[in-house]
């Protein structure tokens, strides 16, 4: 799955757009490499998001098409 899309299912992210321009300006590393909106992640990726002066890090646990609100937190896990 497109990293892009896998931050708006897991609710990350708000929109698809906002997390295109977060990877475009390389605010989101997947396994410590900047990722273009493009890049496929897999289960055990390890993404790191930096907004302004705080960084939040996950880990990819289940990759879901689509999913519920409900859903959502079981698609990763917070390291940091």
């Amino acid at each position: 799955m497109r990293i892009d899309k896998f931050l708006k299912n897991s609710r990350l992210i708000k929109r698809r757009t906002v997390a295109k321009e977060a990877c475009e300006q390389e605010r989101i590393l997947v396994n410590g490499k900047a990722a273009k909106p493009g890049t496929e992640i897999k289960e055990g990726d390890v993404i790191r998001i930096q907004f302004g002066n705080s960084s939040v890090t996950a880990r990819v646990t289940k990759i879901l098409d689509s999913c519920r609100k409900e859903d959502a937190p079981t698609m990763y896990e917070i390291i940091e």
